[in-house]
């Protein structure tokens, strides 16, 4: 066997899905699917003994039995939910392939729970997903452009998807012994420079600039969902290392006990360290004599000093503190910004612009990395794309504007919980979508691919946004509540009340608004339509955060139960909402209803929503709420009138009870309140209200709206 398959890995380097003949581009995609199916089972190929599918290489992974099934059991499983095949394969494998990929809750890595088949039946039903893949391709008429809702879109998925695995199923595969492994097969040559003369790094200016990242719905390229909306940003001047950090250069911070001294390390990669007790890398071995050789994919060789070191991100991140102890310098990896700064700094082309391939990319050198200054780049940079991954300092997170695919809800969102970092410009075996620019993977900071690290110097600190999707389950339901869908033809409750209070203001002076029990926010922006200004005020400041967070962002992420463990991700937009243009028009603020500062006064409107029967004096605030509000200003309450004991003690309550044996409402003591400076202006308004608490368990609300205006 020759290398023959993963050569054809280089043409196309990626499918352009918006232009072109439709039966021409149906077969760009089957040989596109061909190819890459061919490379995924030739890197198998280097399993020299049947003991290599089974052994555990990771004690975080499956054995690579799980791999070789996976990415064709995924194939499977897309086109089933997606309803383009009607009948499985093999149920079995395609449930035992599934999921298992990430240290996450719902990955069974329990060995006991598990009876893999043998390499060959799983050989067999790969044959029959490809046979079952082709019959689609020939059955089914491909329509330009192709997006997500296409058949195509789905099979482009599964292509890129086993990309991925083609190299993270190569990091498996260099854990394991080389016992079991071919360590001459021919597909997979290695680098034969192992000189041990290293350049010197050095840092090399990098002036800033502004970077804009993300990509439109309708780009022409396939993408995973965590590439798509827009983000925009200033970076401030750095500095950046010439170089990869190199093996010698990373052995000086060995030999200086760097995994020893703990200043140098993160407080997560320091309990890295105790509990591994690394001494170098992963892929280095220690003689007994004291030098290193190093293992690449299939063999232990000679220590190649000029390569690359590859390490997780603990040990870069303990790496650049202990150079900038060093130095003095302002010594850390780049955000992944900074990573976008560079290239266009250095004038770094996309792949579909490539004239050839600019480093160690598309298993176009060799099937191992290679001297970290083989490859130069504008400005005299080196590897800014290709060889190993590089290491930044940035979680992934979605940008504004982020959706998943309803085929695919769990590709990133299982990863925006500050615990997955990015890393950017692609390996030697990186191909597809990997080595696009706009490509974002991100993984736990311990774990290992073939990823090393540039490093920067640079005063600018590193904002890690607190990102990740808001969980708590008394915020979620107001989080759907008031951006989320509508449930059974119930209008959205706070746009409704929003526009119930603009109607009766139509008329009047809308400089100042106050909305006191604003939740997460939606009312108060809705009247920062019109309202020159809004306030919006809630006891609970967990609420206002997410309100806070839409002005300073304009979006917000959250969870949804669904059923049990099992949740749903979602972002919220204002833009989509019509409510962007209100963001500079609000503020929010912690306050207590039945304590309120005199700084709130002033108003042309005040809304009170569900507040007045959760405060422990509701009468205290409206014996004094025409204080707060100008001539013939506004009040608006909305209320269930749903009083509680546990909140407002049954002598505060303000109706819902006998007195001299007959009914007292709620509705009857505010017209007593009230009337001394205000007058009821119009009949009670009944307002329907559902709270979404799992995907099939609702409350269903009515809220009643009495509307007052100040004599």
């Amino acid at each position: 066997m020759d290398n023959t398959a993963t050569k054809k890995l280089r043409t196309p380097l990626t499918i352009r899905l918006d232009e072109g003949d439709p039966e021409a581009k149906r077969e760009e995609i089957r040989r596109y699917f061909h190819e890459t199916y061919d490379a995924y089972e030739i890197l198998f190929e280097t399993l020299a003994d049947d003991e290599a599918y089974y052994r555990r290489a990771d004690p975080l992974r499956h054995p690579l039995i799980f791999y070789y099934g996976h990415t064709a059991t995924f194939f499977m499983n897309k086109l089933v939910l997606g309803k383009y095949l009607q009948q499985r394969i093999n149920p079995k494998f395609e449930s035992q392939f599934a999921i298992g990929v990430d240290e996450m809750s719902w990955d069974d890595l329990n060995e006991a729970h598990y009876e893999w088949p043998k390499a060959e039946e799983v050989a067999e039903y790969r044959n029959q997903v490809r046979y079952a893949i082709d019959r689609l391709i020939d059955e089914t008429p491909l329509t330009l452009p192709v997006d997500w809702n296409s058949l195509y879109w789905v099979i482009m998925m599964g292509i890129e998807h086993e990309r991925i695995h083609l190299e993270t199923s190569s990091v498996l595969i260099r854990q394991l012994p080389t016992s079991l492994l071919d360590e001459q097969h021919p597909a997979w040559k290695i680098c034969d420079e192992v000189s041990s003369s290293v350049p010197a790094n050095e840092l090399v200016p990098v002036p800033g600039g502004s970077v804009q990242q993300g990509k439109a719905q309708n780009d022409g390229l396939y993408g995973w969902d965590n590439e798509y909306g827009r983000y925009s940003s200033d970076v401030s001047d750095f500095q950046a290392s010439k170089y990869l950090v190199s093996n010698r250069e990373f052995l000086e911070f060995i030999e200086d006990n760097g995994y020893k001294t703990e200043r140098y390390w993160t407080p997560e990669g320091w309990n890295w360290v105790q509990y591994k007790k690394p001494e170098h890398p992963l892929f280095w071995i220690r003689n007994n004599d004291g030098n290193y050789r190093f293992r690449t994919m299939l063999k232990e060789i000679e220590m190649p000093w000029s390569w690359p070191a590859e390490t997780n991100y603990l040990e870069a991140k303990a790496f650049c503190n202990w150079k900038s102890e060093k130095t003095g310098d302002p010594i850390r990896l780049p955000t992944e910004e900074e990573w976008y700064r560079l290239l266009d700094y250095t004038g770094t082309p996309d792949a579909l612009d490539w004239e050839e391939t600019p480093g160690n990319l598309n298993l176009e050198d060799a099937a191992s990395s290679v001297p970290v200054d083989r490859y130069e780049f504008g400005r005299g940079f080196y590897d800014v794309l290709g060889n190993v991954w590089q290491h930044t300092e940035t979680p992934i997170r979605g940008f504004p504007g982020f959706e998943v695919h309803p085929l695919y809800d769990d590709f990133s969102t299982p990863t925006f919980d500050t615990k997955h970092n990015l890393i950017k410009g692609g390996s030697w075996i990186s191909t597809g979508n990997e080595i696009l620019q706009a490509s974002r993977y991100a993984f736990r900071r311990h774990f290992y691919q073939h990823a090393g690290f540039r490093y920067i110097a640079s005063e600018a600190p590193v904002e890690i946004p607190d990102d990740t999707y808001e969980t708590d389950p008394e915020v979620i339901p107001y989080c759907e509540l008031h951006y989320g869908e509508d449930y059974f033809g119930v209008e959205n409750y706070p746009e409704k009340l929003a526009q119930i209070a603009l109607g009766f203001a139509q008329n009047k002076q809308k400089r100042k608004a106050l909305n006191i029990g604003c939740k997460t926010g939606r009312s108060a922006f809705e009247l920062a339509v019109e309202f020159e200004n809004v306030t919006g005020v809630d006891f609970t400041a967990r609420m206002i955060r997410i309100g806070v967070e839409l002005k300073d962002k304009g979006y917000t992420q959250y969870t949804l139960p669904e059923e049990g463990e099992i949740v749903s991700f979602h972002q919220k937009n204002l833009q989509e909402l019509g409510l962007d243009g209100a963001r500079s028009k609000i503020d929010f603020m912690q306050a207590d209803i039945s304590n309120m500062k005199d700084l709130f006064s002033g108003y042309d409107l005040i809304m009170v929503d569900s507040t007045l029967e959760n405060a422990y004096n509701p009468r205290k605030f409206l014996d004094s709420v025409h204080k707060r509000l100008n001539p013939d200003g506004l009040l608006i309450i909305a209320s269930s009138y749903d009083w509680n004991l546990s909140k407002t003690e049954r002598g505060q309550w303000l109706g819902g009870f006998k007195v001299d044996g007959e009914n007292t409402t709620t509705l009857d003591a505010l017209q007593s309140l009230l009337s001394p400076h205000f007058t009821q202006i119009a009949e009670p308004i009944e307002v329907d209200q559902v709270i979404r608490k799992t995907k099939r368990t609702f409350d269903h609300n009515v809220v009643q709206v009495t509307v007052w205006e100040r004599s």
